[in-house]
């Protein structure tokens, strides 16, 4: 026969108190209300028990479902902005909610069912998560809920984000190629439909103005994303007799085909030409050769702050002052120095 299940009750008489003090003790509720002897009675009770409380009973008292509702564009087939997603995952379970992710590859009217669909299940909140930078319009229904915005923002809509700090990271490529001694160092912008290339291009600037490299200085290069952009790129921009010494790229798949062209004209990487990434894309910024300096986002980092922030919400522990409408939090992005950086050739 299978074991029965202890109960609130078997924890109180094992404890020698009440029900109700088993109720506060276990719901974070004794402070001011049970002794911190009769706290650690209980404790030891329930773990010699092992006694869990019901969360569908606790959940009808609470009036809350410990679920937090995730809609994303394709963060979960992402080969690297999955991590927002463990990121917000992680958070999540430490402070006891499960989530629902929802992808909606990018659909409107799917988002639009997906947070009508949560909103209906009764989650506590809703976080709304992009995999690349952008701007967002987001279903009117999330503003039943608390909800908050990871790696995208909606100028429209009261909700607070959290997205990466995209001119430092700009600027934190540039200056470190800077103090190695380069001069002639070429940005490969991203295509500007995106938020991210002119952020990246005015840290870029900015490195450059303070080190005395005015505009006639500054090499910016419209690119891609992809691969054969960073070749096409790379071909054009190493052609000429007065050539960089080195590139930063708008991501690392871009790094990919500056270095495969790179391979191809004969320079070496970093002696002839320093090259630097962006993202840290997991499985390719590490493993290519050589292996590639890049700029982390911090898509984890990402999700774990805006899932806290959004918690905090959900349980009333955020601060007035953290709550003003539309605010924008910045996560920094750091540089990871590798072999595909160094010193200038000497001249």
């Amino acid at each position: 026969m299978a074991k029965r299940k202890a109960t609130a009750l078997d924890v109180a008489k094992r404890a020698g108190v009440s029900r109700s003090a088993v109720s506060l003790v276990l719901n974070g509720r004794a402070q001011g209300n049970v002794t911190a002897e009769r706290q650690e009675r209980v404790l030891r009770a329930a773990a010699e028990l092992d006694y869990t409380p019901n969360s569908v009973a606790l959940s009808l008292r609470n009036q809350q479902t410990s679920t937090i509702g995730v809609i994303t564009d394709d963060i979960v087939t992402s080969p690297f902005a999955g991590r927002l997603i463990s990121g917000a995952s992680r958070t999540a379970l430490t402070r006891g909610y499960m989530l629902f992710v929802i992808d909606s590859e990018h659909d409107v009217s799917r988002e639009s069912t997906a947070a009508q669909q949560l909103v209906h299940r009764q989650v506590d909140g809703i976080m709304y998560a992009t995999g690349s930078l952008r701007e967002v319009t987001t279903p009117t229904t999330m503003r039943t809920l608390p909800a908050i915005l990871a790696n995208c923002t909606d100028a429209a809509s009261p909700f607070r984000s959290v997205i990466p700090a995209e001119v430092d990271g700009g600027r934190a490529a540039a200056q470190l190629l800077i103090d190695l001694g380069h001069r002639r160092i070429t940005l490969l912008t991203g295509t500007l439909s995106s938020p991210a290339a002119p952020q990246r291009e005015q840290g870029y600037r900015e490195a450059m103005e303070a080190a005395g490299l005015g505009r006639e200085q500054q090499r910016v290069h419209p690119t891609g994303w992809d691969i054969d952009d960073g070749y096409r790129a790379a071909s054009a921009v190493l052609g000429g007799e007065d050539r960089p010494t080195a590139i930063i790229c708008s991501n690392d798949r871009v790094a990919t085909g500056v270095l495969l062209f790179a391979a191809s004209a004969g320079l070496r990487v970093p002696q002839d030409l320093s090259v630097v990434g962006y993202d840290d894309q997991q499985h390719v910024a590490a493993n290519l050769v050589p292996a590639l300096t890049t700029v982390a986002l911090p898509h984890a980092e990402i999700g774990e702050t805006a899932m806290s922030m959004l918690l905090d919400e959900v349980e009333g522990k955020a601060p007035e002052a953290e709550k003003d409408e539309g605010e924008i939090l910045l996560v920094p992005c750091r540089v990871i120095t590798r072999a595909s950086t160094g010193a200038p050739p000497s001249s």
